[in-house]
């Protein structure tokens, strides 16, 4: 016979590398109507593609082609874009009180969307009381399209509502194309809450661009809309 058979008449296991193919894993019950539970309230969308950042839109559709003719680019891979945004908080009273830190960290949090990491010290300094590998600050580096969002934020809707304020320094480049922006105060961002703040603490945001020119990191930064001191009103993006 072609294929050999157990006692009572069961047909035999086929051999390995052969055979039917193994019944698929049986979904547990409830499990279709727990996906559709979970789509419904605030959960609706969750399964839909998720848009472009319209800033980044406004890059690849305007800011791109504008580059690429203000400065006589052929290589279209030469055209200097955004490549992340890192926010770093150094917090010192974390020496004394560590739950300061934890509060940092839940505003940036809220802030970015996304976790930061704690940094820990390098060395110790004993005038400081601060010791090697202690928890003393916080960093966040975003790309892609939560880059986008915070970089849209913060032009539109955060840097205008500083105090007095009379545009950011043109001169705050690093010579590699980067760019350091000083923030005073974290209530700059509608995010925050102001009643569940303890501390007032400000941040450093860099922002880091693929060339290593700095005119050209200025003219990138200038068509997404960053308000420079002693330049016109900023771009605002239409959605």
């Amino acid at each position: 016979m072609a294929t050999a058979e157990k006692k009572g008449g069961k047909p035999a296991k086929p051999a390995k590398g052969g055979g039917a193919p193994p019944q698929q894993q049986k979904k547990p019950k409830g499990a279709d109507k727990k996906k559709e539970e979970f789509k419904q309230g605030p959960h609706a969308g969750v399964d839909l593609p998720v848009p472009s950042p319209r800033l980044k839109a406004y890059y690849e559709n305007t800011v791109r082609a504008r580059l690429q003719e203000q400065f006589d680019l052929k290589n279209v891979h030469e055209i200097p874009t955004v490549s992340k945004i890192v926010v770093n908080c150094g917090v010192g009273e974390a020496i004394k009180n560590p739950k300061v830190l934890d509060a940092v960290i839940e505003e940036l949090a809220i802030i970015t969307g996304q976790r930061p990491t704690r940094r820990k010290a390098k060395k110790s300094i004993a005038n400081y009381g601060l010791r090697e590998g202690q928890e003393i600050g916080a960093a966040v580096t975003m790309r892609g399209a939560r880059m986008w969002e915070f970089l849209d934020r913060l032009i539109t809707v955060a840097i205008p509502r500083i105090r007095d304020f009379r545009g950011v320094n043109t001169r705050s480049f690093d010579g590699r194309g980067n760019y350091s922006l000083g923030v005073k105060e974290q209530m700059i961002f509608p995010e925050i809450n102001y009643d569940m703040v303890d501390q007032i603490h400000g941040m450093d945001i860099t922002f880091v661009t693929t060339t290593n020119k700095d005119d050209m990191a200025l003219a990138l930064l200038r068509e997404l809309g960053m308000p420079f001191r002693g330049e016109d009103k900023p771009i605002i993006v239409q959605s």
